[in-house]
């Protein structure tokens, strides 16, 4: 953590590091140069040399490629061609998909057509900036005013009891809103019951799956929940650090959270003998170097540890050994911003939020085809048609055609399943799952194949290239199914890819790779006139 921060520092000092820095840096900090070199490259964030003096880094990821067409970066980029000034560089999406199509000039946030982005990059007229989205927060905030905040926190220290903390997460049923799903008062008596040091509270805020938003919109506009639950965490499971780990993308979020790092200092929220409880507590705030793997909790720690973040193969799990070979309790931002609300309100109050037999509440971030993109906080049981309306239904006139109900992790389902509930088991049952909670939204006359063939070279791209069948099947399936979109699809191409995708599964190391092909699957599962063009015609 510390290394990877000076490195950063120092980027950001000289423009890039490049070979004679380095060498130097080998030497003044004597750190051998292979393990510098082996940071530099893994990280996308640190670059060999300096490029333009101003960068506009352009989305490319299916909420803007629908929008603004496969070519949208390479056209933004020829319009600022002739100006040596700018760099232009496609990239994995930032998490602005209720503004597509959108892209970063430097840190800023910014959307809108070719012309306009090659026009505010050049001066000519004001860039246009990303919009705010609806974003229902407020729904888990048990708190109104500021002044009110970490209460729950206040009570739990003047109770002294951790162990309720963990028997009312357990009765809530909250599973972790990161993608796995796994009970979350099990993870924390898991880790509460670990033996060894040091202990640790880590939220991994690095949400970088296309489609998914939620947990940037939760840090901007209630961080004080998050923080709050790492807190009680810290102090259910005998920890006195935390470390907020937050891809680097998100500028106004980092901006958000340090002020309220800041304020819940000052208030005597974190640091020594909190309330005079002899409980003492710290958390940092760390900027990730970029890459959608750290998004995997081993890979996470592997980054925070000052190594290239590839994933552990598990057992042992982080609840075990972790950060620094201790105890580490991880959940993902939505997961540690419901922990207040639950604890004030009760196990079987947050349950009553449910419908239908259903337990709690759900953010889920909502792009693609609809009238009004954004986070939407629902009942769990609330079907994904519901969602769509209260996204302002289909856009454009456009019927429903297909939809993603977890992100890129999850496959297209056709409209016909639009009446599955909100909830890791209906949708398990419809052979999907909850994932990232980005619900994308496809309209009739899209070209689905175009948009799933894109989510797999994600993957592609992201894959940390440890574990040769995720790195080489990925990059096959995409030449495979390039080929076939153009017109040429190779004989028996769809039992190559099921045995492709089986291989995957049961080899790669961590999800990322395990998941890689299931967009294809999906089209191949569900959409008969997808998979046919799969397909010779003598197939």
């Amino acid at each position: 953590m510390e290394l990877l921060n000076r490195l950063m520092a120092v980027q950001h000092r000289h423009g890039a590091l490049t070979d004679d820095v380095l060498r130097g840096l080998a030497r003044e900090w004597r750190v051998p140069l292979h393990r510098l070199e082996g940071l530099r490259s893994f990280y996308p964030v640190f670059r060999d040399q300096p490029g333009a003096p101003r960068r506009l880094s352009v989305c490319r990821d299916v909420a803007c490629r629908m929008v603004a067409g496969p070519d949208f970066a390479e056209r933004v980029a020829a319009g600022l061609a002739d100006d040596p000034g700018v760099e232009v560089e496609g990239v994995s999406c930032l998490g602005l998909c209720h503004a597509a199509p959108a892209a970063l000039a430097g840190h800023e946030a910014v959307s809108g057509s070719a012309e306009q982005l090659r026009d505010g990059m050049t001066g000519r007229r004001p860039q246009p900036l990303a919009g705010d989205p609806p974003a229902e927060v407020a729904e888990v905030d048990p708190y109104r005013g500021a002044d009110a905040h970490y209460g729950t926190l206040a009570a739990l220290l003047a109770d002294g009891r951790p162990e309720a903390v963990i028997d009312t997460l357990e009765a809530s049923g909250l599973r972790g809103m990161g993608g796995a799903g796994f009970p979350t008062g099990r993870k924390w008596r898991f880790t509460r019951a670990a033996t060894g040091t040091p202990r640790t509270v880590v939220c991994n805020a690095d949400e970088s799956e296309p489609g998914t938003f939620k947990d940037r919109l939760l840090l901007e506009r209630a961080p004080h929940l998050v923080i709050e639950a790492m807190i009680i965490g810290g102090w259910v499971i005998g920890a006195s650090h935390g470390i907020i780990y937050l891809r680097h993308e998100y500028e106004h979020a980092r901006a958000v959270l340090e002020k309220a790092l800041q304020r819940a200092r000052a208030d005597g929220h974190i640091g020594r003998n909190i309330r005079g409880s002899g409980f003492d507590f710290e958390l940092d705030l760390f900027i990730s170097p970029g890459g959608y793997i750290m998004g995997e909790e081993t890979a996470l720690l592997e980054g925070l540890e000052d190594r290239r973040g590839e994933p552990r193969n598990k057992p042992p799990f982080p609840t075990q050994v972790g950060f620094n070979g201790g105890p580490t309790l991880m959940n993902n931002v939505e997961t540690f911003a419901m922990i207040p609300r639950i604890l004030q309100g009760g196990a079987e109050g947050w349950k009553a939020h449910g419908r239908e037999g259903y337990g709690g509440l759900k953010f889920l971030s909502v792009s693609g085809d609809v009238a009004a993109p954004g986070v939407y906080c629902v009942a769990a049981g609330t079907p994904i048609r519901e969602v769509i309306e209260r996204a302002g239904g289909m856009a454009d006139g456009r019927s429903l055609y297909a939809f993603c109900p977890g992100g890129a992790s999850t496959p297209f389902l056709p409209a016909t399943l639009a009446d599955t509930a909100v909830d890791f088991d209906a949708l398990a049952e419809a052979g999907a799952g909850l994932g990232s909670g980005a619900l994308f939204v496809v309209g009739s006359g899209r070209d689905l194949l175009d948009l799933a063939i894109q989510q797999v070279r994600f993957f592609r791209n992201e894959s940390c290239g440890k574990c040769v069948p995720c790195r080489t099947g990925s990059a096959q399936a995409v030449r495979k199914l390039e080929a076939a979109h153009a017109g040429a699809p190779e004989e028996g191409l769809t039992d190559l890819l099921e045995a492709l995708d089986e291989t995957l599964v049961q080899t790669s190391i961590c999800g990322l790779g395990q998941v890689a092909l299931t967009p294809i699957m999906g089209l191949l599962r569900h959409f008969p006139d997808e998979a046919a063009r799969l397909r010779r015609p003598h197939d």
